[in-house]
């Protein structure tokens, strides 16, 4: 078995795939099912759609062991936990950090998680990816859990914020 891992982009600007949709479609449901739903049914302009956005991003092939439960590695290289590791912007939660994370909205979430993780369009210290897991129902609660959040970073007391 093999899993697909994060190995780089283009550094080009990423395009909205909802601002081309909202401009070329008459489709105004952008949740990640209608999207796919679209895709399936207007193949043709699907194709058109994917390469609207100049920004590529590249994976590479990891070896999974066939009894693995892992997570994918994260940015600080260790495996993330479903329901426990969040992607932040380093520059202000470094990773490794303990944080309380309290969302509230389709989806409440109130736990403990770890910092783990970064992307390209997570900047500043009260945004987080939340990692659900893998699998269609984890996709599935991904795409309802696009909602404010409060974040609490655990510092021991004698450390220095970066």
């Amino acid at each position: 078995m093999v899993r697909l891992a994060y190995a780089g982009t283009n550094q080009k600007p990423y395009q909205s795939v909802s601002r081309w949709l909202a401009a070329n479609t008459s489709l105004r449901n952008y949740s990640w099912a209608a999207i796919k739903a679209w895709a399936q049914d207007y193949p043709e302009q699907a194709t058109s759609m994917t390469w609207s956005n100049p920004r590529m991003v590249f994976f590479k092939e990891e070896s999974l062991p066939a009894t693995s439960a892992e997570g994918p590695r994260g940015a600080q290289g260790v495996p993330l936990s479903a329901g426990r590791s969040i992607a932040v912007d380093p520059g202000s939660i470094p990773y490794g950090s303990p944080v309380w994370l309290s969302s509230s909205g389709s989806s409440e979430i109130h736990r403990l998680v770890l910092a783990q993780d970064t992307g390209s369009a997570i900047r500043g210290a009260v945004r987080a990816d939340f990692y659900a897991g893998s699998g269609p129902e984890a996709g599935e609660f991904a795409n309802r859990i696009k909602q404010s959040l409060l974040l609490w970073v655990l510092w021991p007391k004698s450390a220095a914020l970066p």
